[in-house]
Order: C-alpha cells, then structure tokens, then sequence
C-alpha cells in the first residue's frame, strides 16, 4: 500500500480486511460496514464526517489512515455545456476528466492512468508517458466530482459512465474493475453497470479475461480502421493485437457476458474515409457482432490528422447502414476547451 507519514489510505483495505484491523485495535466488527458506507456510499473525504462513529473511532481512524482525495485544480466550460477538470490528485499529478451534457443523458468521461503507454498517433494522451496508474478510489473520485458537477450546473443526475479519458483501462484491470464495482454496488453509487462503457485500444488477452469475469459493464474497442496495415501506422498496439486476434478476443467476451460491443471509429481524411475503408469495417462487423460509432477527429497539435469532411463521413456512414450496421455519428462536444475525444492531455499544467 501507498503510505504518507505510515498512515494507509484507507480504501486500499477490503471490508473485512478492515474489520480484521478493527477488532485488533478493540473495536466492534460492525463499525467496517459503516465506515465502508461512508467511504463507498456517501463519497466522505474525512473520518470528522463520520458523525455515527465516536469520537474516540475517528480519532484512532485518523491515526492510523488517510483517504486520497483529488480536488479540481482547473474547470472549463464548453460553448455547448460540455465542462472539462483537471484533477489533482494527492501526489500532485493530473488527470483530466470531462462531463458530456446532452439532452436525455449525462455522461461521464473518467481516466483511468496518468498518461497512456500505447502511443496511439492521433490521440494527444499518447503523446504523455505514462506516470502510474490511478487507484480504484481516484476513478471514483472523478465520477462523484461529475455527478455534482450535473446536478450543480444542469440538475440532473449522471446516467452514465465511460472509461474513454486518459490511458488504457484494461492495462490498470484490478483498479479499473474495483472502481466499478464500487460504483454499481448497493452498498457504493448504485449505478447500472450497463450504463457504463470501458473503452480499449485493444488487447486481446485482457478482453478475454473480462469475459472469464463475466463483467456486466459494456465494452467499446477503439478500431479506426479495419485493416492491419492501416491500424498498425496510427496503433502500435496493433502489431502485437492484431485484428484477427481481437475479432476472436471480441467473440469470446460476447459469448461470455451477451454485452453490446461498440466500434469505435475516428474517420480521418484521406486515411480511412474510403468507401473501401467503410467495406473492410462492414466485414468486420460480420465477424464480431457490434454496432459503430463514427467519430469526428480533433485535431491535436503533435499530429498532421484532419476531420474527414462532411459529404465523405455522410457517404461513410451511409454505406454501412445500407447493409444493416447499426450506426451512430457521434459529434465532437467541447472542442473549444480540448476536451474532445483524443484531447485529453493536461495542458494547462504545461
């Protein structure tokens, strides 16, 4: 465990982990379900907040463990509503995070690493290093700061998650599955697992290893195009996942969970905008079932990608639906702020 001044953060234990300690230090068991409530439940950041516990309780808390909270060090807000945070975290480094208002949902978009190893050309996070991974609790963290950030600005509750911010969820597994269950547990937010989505680059043997877990949550692989030639160029992922491994990674999670798989295709112009490109996706969406998301691309300042232009992703779009992909264009949000898809990268703690 991290540990400052010898003191652990505390929501590194297990419920009964901390009962086991409890009862060393002459406390009841009971007191780990409360405590675990406050933590997992009512999202406290303290242990004065723990009002049900006695003073005494807090104070050895207090003693001995300490809760890693982030604070919002920036928050911007999009001309279309969209409001981006860098969050800093309790060793001082930043991640991004962003809340997607739209008019029948809002979303979330947490991390899930300081940076990103995989160095995907398009995507701004590829340009970092990767620090670290994020803890179970800092993800957390990130989806309570959004959900109040919807209530406080648009009064409404969040309705979804997706693990599509900085860094490559499947190569943090434990935290990135501890942090959701935390937040679709009774006992934590109670939100809907299928209201989530963890995005990937695409590795297969941790797709694989969702399906063993029989995850509940949805699953979306960054594809960007439907040719290893193509992929290997824009994702160096690819070389050692290649499409024929992920196709038969994808059928493996979906014979084992039944959960939607979604696309997830940024459409580049002059790359993979062809009516040839949209050929080689609707092959492979025969191979895996799925739907697709076309994204517009943002641009970024390391890279020389453009947005295709609109007649191109309309002809795109259409090819597919016209042999009954199921298709959604998914317009960029929060452009302005950069905090669009594949902009995430802490600039202003440049």
């Amino acid at each position: 465990m991290i540990e400052i001044n010898n003191r652990q953060d505390i929501r590194k234990m297990d419920v009964e982990q901390l009962k086991s300690w409890l009862a060393t230090h002459g406390e009841k068991g009971f007191r780990a379900k409360q405590i675990f409530e406050w933590i997992w439940k009512k999202s406290a950041h303290s242990f004065d907040e723990m009002t049900n516990l006695s003073l005494a309780t807090r104070q050895l808390l207090s003693e001995n463990f300490l809760i890693h909270s982030l604070d919002i060090a920036k928050q911007q807000q999009s001309n279309d509503g969209t409001i981006k945070s860098a969050f800093k975290l309790f060793d001082g480094n930043l991640v991004e995070g962003v809340l997607i208002p739209a008019a029948d949902r809002m979303t979330a978009c947490v991390s899930s690493q300081v940076g990103c190893s995989l160095t995907c050309k398009f995507c701004a996070t590829g340009y970092m290093d990767r620090k670290r991974n994020l803890e179970a609790g800092e993800i957390y963290d990130q989806v309570v700061a959004i959900a109040r950030q919807a209530e406080g600005s648009f009064k409404a509750p969040l309705t979804n998650i997706v693990y599509m911010g900085m860094g490559e969820p499947l190569l943090n597994y434990a935290n990135v599955l501890e942090s959701i269950a935390h937040i679709t547990s009774p006992e934590g937010l109670n939100m809907s697992p299928r209201r989530i989505t963890v995005s990937t680059a695409g590795i297969a043997k941790m797709i694989k290893k969702l399906g063993d877990d029989e995850v509940k949550f949805r699953l979306a692989l960054s594809l960007h195009a439907a040719n290893d030639a193509k992929r290997n160029q824009i994702m160096p992922i690819n070389e050692s996942n290649s499409l024929d491994n992920l196709a038969e990674a994808l059928n493996y999670f979906y014979k084992k969970t039944g959960n939607r798989i979604t696309f997830e295709y940024i459409v580049f112009n002059n790359f993979n905008d062809t009516l040839q490109d949209a050929k080689e996706l609707w092959e492979f969406t025969k191979r895996v079932p799925a739907r697709v998301n076309i994204i517009e691309y943002n641009p970024i300042a390391e890279a020389d990608f453009k947005n295709t232009e609109a007649d191109r992703l309309d002809k795109f779009a259409a090819y597919l639906e016209d042999r009954g992909v199921s298709v959604h264009v998914r317009r960029s949000r929060g452009k302005d702020i950069d905090a669009a898809c594949g902009q995430l990268a802490n600039k202003e703690a440049a």
